[in-house]
């Protein structure tokens, strides 16, 4: 396994290996967890044999929008690599937000529609700086292949629709949410939890499930949400930032009932800010 640590040692450990086959990029922010194994494996099983399979590791500073957040978020530089090299991984790009980012960059991107719901609307700039460091991965390793989790099922429709509205050639791909046996979605942030919070977090799942059973029931979208809150909210230090019922493609109102539809939702447990989702149909 090979590690670039700026643009221009990617860009030459690249060269030779694109005439294999298939180039497939895992974009990670480190810490990485069983979640971002399932990733990695995922990419080896697409590369193939002869493919390669590159994985960024990189805390994006663009896309926080609470400094606090960006400080606290954890790194494991050392243990990153040996995940990376465990399943597979032929090329992992390391960057500093030095190499990334140009002091006096002027360009930004915006997507106007599905980043201003859920997520974008209680985290001001944050899918903005989603897009451009995706975009500048995209351009950096030119893949033929992208995978990203479902957990961000909402960064997930953006970055297909920036791929479909600025016409770039690659195929993106949703893997499933990988969970901790209780239920709670695996993500770097529960290590932050307090043990109390650890012990309630898997409640999140829980109502999750109830709401998918009641949609299928054919209770009304208003009523499960509510339900969905009032689970979570009456946790001792649970602050419910949203639980909302969408047309899982538009992320907007549910207009047909013979689509597939999705319940996000993201809650603080203390300090710490979780989401989770999960796909629901009437049938």
């Amino acid at each position: 396994m090979q590690t670039a640590y700026t643009k221009e040692e990617l860009r030459s450990m690249l060269a030779p290996l694109r005439a294999r086959g298939p180039v497939v990029l895992v974009p990670t922010m480190g810490a990485l967890h069983e979640g971002h194994a399932s990733l990695l494996r995922q990419a080896r099983r697409l590369a193939g044999a002869e493919g390669t399979v590159v994985a960024s590791i990189f805390l994006n500073p663009v896309q926080f929008d609470n400094a606090g957040d960006l400080a606290a978020y954890p790194q494991t530089p050392r243990q990153d690599l040996h995940v990376c090299e465990s399943c597979g991984v032929d090329l992992v790009f390391m960057p500093t937000p030095g190499h990334m980012y140009s002091k006096d960059r002027s360009m930004a991107m915006e997507e106007t529609c599905l980043s201003t719901v859920l997520c974008g609307a209680s985290r001001p700039g944050h899918f903005a700086g989603v897009c451009l460091v995706v975009c500048k991965l995209f351009n950096l390793v030119q893949p033929t292949d992208a995978i990203f989790g479902k957990k961000d099922y909402q960064q997930l429709a953006i970055l297909r629709r920036m791929v479909r509205d600025l016409d770039i050639p690659i195929t993106l791909h949703g893997a499933e949410i990988v969970r901790e046996a209780d239920g709670l979605a695996l993500s770097s942030r529960n290590v932050r939890l307090s043990p109390e919070h650890r012990a309630a977090a898997p409640a999140i799942r829980r109502s999750l499930l109830a709401a998918r059973a009641a949609y299928a029931a054919g209770d009304a979208p208003g009523d499960i949400c509510a339900a969905v809150k009032a689970t979570l909210s009456a946790i001792p230090g649970v602050r419910v930032d949203y639980a909302e019922l969408v047309d899982a493609a538009t992320l907007g109102p549910i207009s047909d009932e013979n689509r597939l539809a999705l319940l996000a939702l993201a809650a603080w447990f203390g300090e710490v800010r979780l989401i989770d989702n999960i796909e629901l149909s009437r049938s």
